[in-house]
């Protein structure tokens, strides 16, 4: 059972996981550096739990200690609660949802592993162990193989990333990679705008881009690239070719993907627009293109 301790000072330094959660930069540097990421919210925090994700501690307003009596019995992490207005002086914003939780990263799979189907996270594991018809996954995929995975290059928006983590997991993307520059899923605002989806989707982060799309293909992978190309094909040609294997990509907000990742994807695939609406937003993007494809 976690220890409940009353805290009245904003320095104190127990505190210290939470402080300055508005600053952007710091804490995009801080908290893969020190292994931790912020939950915010009952569902997420519970969520994050679930997934498998080790609790450093929590941060409670005095209403929510009730709220969240079952999970404080049932880890052994400290619980600090504190008053509104002390939360706010701490993390710099009015914590609407009156529940902060840090957790402890894991280590991240290597590309290669994900790409082999063994990179499966404790969440996806326990839905297929509990819904468990032979070698067959709650997608209808046979257990271990990846046949559809999505690869982001260089999307810096927390909120466009949640949403495509979002996307991903409902619509049984078998696992995201991201390109060095991407932006961090983890972050508090990505976690938020996903629900909680960033823990129950495989994914990892490539280390030399474009380089490694040669790593899709030894694992027998066909890259499409969403783009405006001319030679591009509908999504729906797409989908009706079958490909076995599929990794979809998508490119950063408003530039889209680079020159140098179209180069080396084996397709370039459009969404069909009307009303002279040239592009989507890189989120809901994914969504028709995942939805499109999907087995």
């Amino acid at each position: 059972m976690a220890e409940i301790i009353t805290v009245d000072d904003p320095d104190d330094p127990r505190l210290a996981d939470y402080t300055g959660l508005t600053d952007v930069e710091l804490r995009r540097r801080r908290e893969p550096a020190e292994g931790l990421f912020i939950a915010e919210g009952e569902k997420v925090i519970r969520r994050a739990r679930h997934a498998g994700y080790e609790m450093r501690s929590m941060l409670l307003s005095a209403k929510w200690v009730d709220v969240m009596r079952d999970v404080i019995d049932e880890v052994p992490a400290p619980v600090y609660a504190v008053s509104p207005d002390l939360a706010e002086r701490v993390t710099g914003y009015h914590v609407h949802r009156g529940a902060l939780a840090s957790m402890q990263r894991k280590p991240l799979p290597a590309p290669a592993e994900l790409l082999a189907g063994q990179g499966r996270t404790a969440a996806t594991e326990a839905v297929d162990d509990h819904t468990d018809t032979g070698a067959v996954s709650p997608s209808g995929l046979p257990k271990g193989a990846g046949r559809r995975v999505a690869l982001f290059e260089d999307i810096v928006d927390h909120a466009n990333l949640g949403a495509a983590f979002r996307n991903a997991a409902a619509l049984g993307v078998d696992a995201v990679f991201l390109t060095p520059r991407c932006a961090d899923p983890l972050y508090r605002r990505a976690v938020k705008v996903s629900m909680g989806a960033v823990f129950h989707v495989p994914w990892t982060r490539l280390t030399s881009w474009p380089q490694d799309i040669e790593l899709f293909r030894r694992h027998g992978f066909v890259t499409a690239a969403l783009c405006l190309g001319e030679k591009s094909i509908t999504v729906d040609e797409l989908a009706a070719r079958r490909y076995e294997k599929l990794a979809l990509m998508l490119g950063t907000e408003g530039d889209g993907l680079s020159v140098d990742a179209l180069r080396a994807a084996d397709e370039w695939v459009r969404i069909p627009m009307a009303a002279g609406v040239d592009s989507l937003n890189v989120a809901a993007a994914s969504a028709v293109a995942f939805y499109a494809t999907r087995l």
